[in-house]
């Protein structure tokens, strides 16, 4: 009997699917609405764990010869907005974009391409609807996992933010109507 219990316990246990491991980078969004009109970030959020993130030694390297960042992890960091955007001068009509960042130079710029549905690997600087310098900050502690966030800053303004280790990078933008 014991042996019974015992052989159909170890069937039952070992019939079972392995757990599954969340993501070291899971998915994330961050999301607001201006004048009516819906702006989304779609990335994936990576995490320092232990690891410098920017400049020298870094996994992100500051030099002045790196290329761009994917601004996030896995694919393509994506950005919809049903309005069109002024970016500080750049006119972003309204549809979907890939953001890519490039933090070699201060302040660092933040690229909107025409290209979408890409691995973050690939970048095509030919579809480069234009690049805008950010505003730089530092976080009060260090940002353990990359965080963006769509701030409404009154009318028809907003704000597009990224925080992660010891970097905020923004900028503002309006819903033009």
């Amino acid at each position: 009997m014991c042996t019974v219990f015992a052989a159909s316990t170890w069937t039952l246990a070992s019939a079972q699917p392995p757990a599954k491991k969340a993501p070291l980078s899971p998915p994330a969004q961050a999301e607001v609405t201006i004048a009516g009109k819906a702006i989304t970030i779609k990335y994936s959020a990576p995490s320092m764990r232990g690891r410098q993130i920017f400049g020298e030694g870094g996994r992100i390297s500051t030099d002045k010869t790196a290329p761009v960042w994917r601004a996030g992890a896995n694919a393509a960091t994506a950005l919809h907005t049903d309005a069109t955007l002024d970016i500080k001068g750049l006119t972003v009509p309204p549809g979907d974009y890939t953001l890519f960042i490039l933090p070699t130079t201060t302040p660092w710029q933040l690229i909107v391409n025409k290209q979408t549905g890409q691995w973050g690997l690939s970048y095509d600087q030919a579809q480069d609807l234009g690049r805008v310098p950010m505003d730089m900050s530092k976080p009060p502690a260090p940002v353990e996992t990359l965080k963006y966030t769509l701030s409404d800053a009154g009318g028809n303004k907003g704000k597009l933010q990224l925080e992660w280790e010891n970097f905020v990078a923004s900028v503002p933008f309006t819903v033009k109507q």
